[in-house]
């Protein structure tokens, strides 16, 4: 009878050794980014007014200043690039305009899918805690530093959207976005619901919710520019071998197709 409690106890050890050793990579890449401290402070505004989810063309009123609008690929590349290729030093002086207007091109001008660069190589951005203390002192610089937004439009990415529609594509692109986590790296999707035009945006997602995998939904943190304010939630149904994207004033919510961009060239 002890005996037989031993080797219970002992398979029942080395399962948890297993599980812990299984989950480890993820929990630790997602301990790394952090919300309220490594994304931009302030929001990508939308072109349409939309009630409910559902889009209708906005009127600017006389004069309204330029809205800082379509940059919702722009925001989550510059958190990515800022993420591998910058650090900040809170206890020194900031810099002026100018020179925060090149240090900051001389991170968003490098690849978002290189390798993050050792702490002593990056590039040091001195009077501020992090990416969102910065950003949010700062506004006007880094919206005229870190790139426009119409060029998007035409990356050559974008046509996957024409013609990889099939479930077994996006169940690749769940498992990619599941390797990219237990990595410790970021995964920018571009989500759509084309031929619909109910969402055409870019968000980042940072992290799996812990546990999330067992009910046969996958449950994600991510970061959506249209919504600095908090994390948004991406989902994965196994069941149905589909994404679903969290509702909101400016979606309607439900299914998304999801594309990986920014995770190699010409993505």
């Amino acid at each position: 009878m002890i005996l037989g409690n031993w080797r219970t106890s002992a398979v029942f050890c080395w399962l948890i050794l297993s599980v812990a050793i299984a989950l480890a990579p993820a929990s630790a890449a997602a301990s790394e980014f952090h919300f309220d401290r490594d994304t931009v402070g302030f929001a990508n505004s939308t072109v349409f007014e939309y009630r409910e989810g559902h889009p209708s063309l906005r009127q600017r009123e006389k004069g309204e200043p330029k809205r800082y609008t379509r940059r919702c690929f722009v925001l989550c590349r510059t958190t990515m690039q800022f993420q591998k290729f910058a650090r900040f030093d809170p206890h020194a002086a900031p810099l002026d305009d100018n020179a925060l207007a090149v240090r900051i091109r001389n991170v968003t001008h490098r690849a978002a899918w290189g390798k993050p660069l050792p702490a002593a190589q990056r590039f040091v951005f001195p009077g501020y805690a992090n990416l969102r203390a910065m950003s949010e002192a700062r506004r006007e610089v880094v919206r005229a530093n870190i790139g426009l937004g119409w060029p998007t439009y035409f990356r050559l990415g974008n046509a996957r959207m024409l013609f990889q529609h099939d479930s077994n594509y996006h169940k690749e692109t769940h498992a990619n976005l599941n390797a990219a986590l237990a990595r410790g790296e970021l995964f920018v999707g571009f989500l759509t619901t084309y031929p619909r035009l109910s969402i055409n945006h870019a968000v980042l997602v940072y992290k799996r919710k812990p546990g999330s995998q067992h009910s046969g939904i996958d449950r994600y943190l991510v970061y959506d520019p249209n919504h600095p304010e908090s994390p948004r939630e991406l989902t994965w149904s196994s069941r149905d071998r589909a994404f679903a994207y969290q509702k909101d004033w400016d979606f309607i919510g439900g299914f998304v197709r999801v594309y990986q961009i920014y995770g190699k060239p010409l993505q």
